[in-house]
């Protein structure tokens, strides 16, 4: 079991959940069943027959062919060798029984080849047979190597064992006080019922009990974290009267909006307290998140530290410094000639940062001539060392390792302050979960001047004048002195592409071929309907120099159109880029397209993005694109995101690889009982920091956070 399904211990085994549970009354739809997959069903035989077949020059073989039925379709089993006639002999029309296997296709017809198989054996009276027809059967997630009565097998010893000795050596993780304010069946009592269930409200019951185990025990983790932080030392930031700040919102021609004001607030208040801020700043695309980050490394500055932002890319750092810059004008010439009184530096640190711009900066930054640094993964090298580091901004999270974090908060004299921004935004619960150590800020209102976006799904294969229809609306936007992107899923140029070279899915022939690529798409454009047009090519693979060649001249409105990769996802900001054609948008997922379209509409003429795909309308793929379409609310595009993909290991899969801590809770669905989880374990940390009166929760923590875990929740 530790090898095939990851089961080490009798614990593990225990909370290895039925995934669903059959009657043996009740039929499982045999037509529905899906090709490819590993599957359990209840059915009965209809009938048996051994047939023989020649072997091709060796001889003769038999085979037995059992059909199977469960009302609503009948499948095929197929046996070979010495084994057939036992099995004819087992599998007599009438019996009902469990078989697994793999589903296949042979003559058109779907069948199971050597299935494993259990008999349910129901010989007895009419009120035995009733009872024993109504009884609830758990199957449980399984594989080839472990089928799932294997599983239930296993399981029956466990609690047969424990129950004979009392349950001792269980530990229960939930506090007997919360346990009975919130009327939720013991530990004991909840196995029983997950496992042996005699009716659907035995499941409920012991649903509802698990799901605290996994909400609470997680909130506990997370909740003295945040308590281990309150303990650090760290420098209050309060800005000074008439600085920085105050100079840059004077000479700022638009105003703050409330959302962005009221988050501000909320962060000068943690950067005066005297321990680290950890906070979450998430919104809407183009909600001026980067604003309010803004404000709060000139208030850092202000009070006599340094900010650093930390941001996944090249284009994007330099897109942040090229905006910051420009934002704060004389305010960030501080030793130049034309710089204002409370000027400061703002320095952008990133790797293809030449030998002599490498110098200056890392001299700005240790004299502290250097107030705010902008850059990539180059700032957590070890020749970087600052005067007074007090902020760190991390921009979209996500896409940075732990250590990598870890290592920028560790240039600090104290702990700095820390502020981590997604553009990406996730729903309340999952915000809750999977960065439950820091408190959230939510903007969801757009600044004044933005305009609306329309989005429209462009069938290229159903209807290929749609698409041809989609060139000529990119044209008419670059005649109206407008600009436009074109995104594609890869670079093309045989390159080592891995999105190239992943196994397609097959929903439909669109993703057996490769996916277009910036190359080629650039040259077809060029040369056929934007001929004409000033199109240009973004990606990973160029010079850096290139790069932000590329990005400048784009933003003076000397390229008409940009044909990129994701490249241009998060950051890039050109008002004047009207439309947006995201070519095979099927292979994005729903938040990332969000995030792309939100690179339009980012000035004041409406915004456009087409969504070209080749999938057939009745596909997932095509449904999920109409969701994308149909709404301009990020929030509710992530709910569904989550939906289709769950969330995975909320303390830190991308980083570790281990599997999922969460087994029967599901976060975007479960809000209530996470709410009411973190305010129970805030309770418990505050008054008992060390877990020293609650030895059973200790136990379960411990059984949380293995080390990998422990480290991912230590360095935050």
């Amino acid at each position: 079991m530790a090898d095939h399904l990851d089961l080490h211990t009798v614990g593990d085994l225990l909370h290895h959940y039925p995934r669903r549970y059959a009657e043996r009354g009740e039929l499982t739809a045999l037509a529905e069943l899906p090709l490819d997959e590993h599957v359990t069903v209840v059915a009965q035989v209809a009938d048996a027959r051994v047939l023989t077949f020649n072997k091709g020059g060796r001889g003769k073989g038999q085979r037995l062919e059992v059909t199977i039925t469960d009302g609503s379709g009948r499948m095929q089993l197929v046996f070979f060798g010495r084994s057939v006639f036992f099995h004819q002999k087992e599998l007599l029309p009438g019996r009902r029984g469990m078989f697994a296997g793999k589903v296949g296709v042979f003559n058109r017809k779907l069948q199971l080849s050597h299935p494993e198989y259990k008999l349910l054996d129901a010989d007895s009276g009419d009120e035995t047979v009733k009872a024993f027809a109504s009884e609830l059967l758990p199957i449980y997630p399984a594989c080839k190597q472990l089928e799932s009565w294997t599983v239930e097998q296993s399981v029956s010893i466990a609690l047969d064992s424990l129950e004979a000795t009392g349950w001792t050596g269980l530990a229960d993780p939930l506090p007997p006080a919360l346990r009975e304010g919130r009327g939720l069946a013991g530990l004991p009592e909840a196995l029983m019922k997950v496992h042996r269930p005699r009716t659907r409200a035995d499941i409920e019951d012991a649903r509802q009990r698990l799901k605290w185990d996994e909400a609470f025990v997680l909130q506990v983790a997370l909740a003295r974290r945040r308590y281990a932080d309150t303990q650090l030392p760290a420098v209050a930031r309060r800005p000074a009267p008439g600085g920085l700040l105050d100079a840059f919102d004077a000479k700022l021609p638009f105003t703050l909006t409330d959302g962005q004001k009221k988050v501000s607030q909320e962060i000068f208040d943690d950067l005066a307290t005297e321990h680290p801020m950890h906070r979450l700043l998430q919104g809407e695309v183009g909600s001026g998140k980067t604003m309010v980050a803004l404000r709060a490394m000139l208030a850092v500055v202000d009070a006599g530290g340094q900010a650093a932002m930390l941001a996944p890319t090249e284009v994007l750092a330099q897109q942040h410094h090229r905006s910051v810059t420009e934002m704060m004008g004389e305010l960030a010439q501080g030793g130049m000639l034309g710089g204002a009184d409370h000027a400061t530096k703002v320095v952008l640190l990133t790797g293809s940062t030449g030998a002599a711009g490498r110098r200056q900066a890392l001299l700005d930054l240790v004299t502290g001539e250097a107030g705010i640094v902008i850059g990539t993964h180059a700032l957590i090298e070890d020749k970087v060392r600052f005067h007074d580091l007090g902020l760190v901004v991390v921009d979209e999270q996500h896409r940075f390792g732990v250590e990598q974090r870890d290592a920028l908060r560790g240039k600090g004299k104290q702990p700095p302050h820390l502020l981590v921004m997604t553009a990406t935004p996730i729903p309340r619960t999952v915000a809750m979960t999977v960065f439950g150590d820091l408190e959230t800020s939510v903007l969801d209102q757009l600044p004044a001047g933005r305009s609306p976006i329309a989005s429209h799904v462009v069938p290229a294969a159903d209807k290929p004048h749609f698409l041809t229809r989609a060139w000529e609306r990119v044209r008419e936007e670059v005649e109206k002195g407008h600009q436009a992107y074109v995104v594609c899923p890869r670079i093309g140029d045989g390159e080592d592409d891995p999105k190239a070279k992943k196994k397609p899915c097959a929903e439909d022939e669109a993703e057996k071929r490769p996916p277009l690529a910036v190359l080629e798409v650039a040259e077809k454009l060029r040369a056929g309907p934007l001929a004409g047009l000033r199109i240009e090519v973004l990606h990973g693979r160029m010079h850096p120099d290139d790069k932000d060649d590329v990005m400048r001249r784009f933003t003076a409105g000397e390229v008409d159109v940009l044909v990129a990769t994701t490249v241009i996802e998060v950051g890039v900001n050109v008002p004047n880029a009207t439309a947006m054609v995201i070519m095979d948008a099927d292979r994005f997922g729903v938040s990332q397209l969000h995030q792309l379209r939100g690179r339009v509409g980012r000035g004041s003429a409406p915004g456009l993005c087409l969504l070209v795909t080749e999938m057939p309308e009745a596909s997932p793929a095509r449904r999920r694109l109409g969701a994308v379409a149909s709404t301009l609310d990020g929030f509710e595009l992530s709910r569904i995101d989550l939906e289709q993909r769950r969330e995975g290991d909320v303390l830190g899969q991308a980083q570790s690889g281990v599997r999922s801590s969460l087994r029967m809770l599901t976060v975007i669905d479960d809000e209530e009982v996470i709410a009411a989880a973190r305010e129970e374990a805030t309770a418990v940390v505050l008054a008992d920091p060390d877990l020293a009166d609650h030895p059973e929760l200790r136990t379960a923590l411990d059984a949380l956070l293995d080390k990998e875990r422990e480290e991912f929740l230590e360095k935050g």
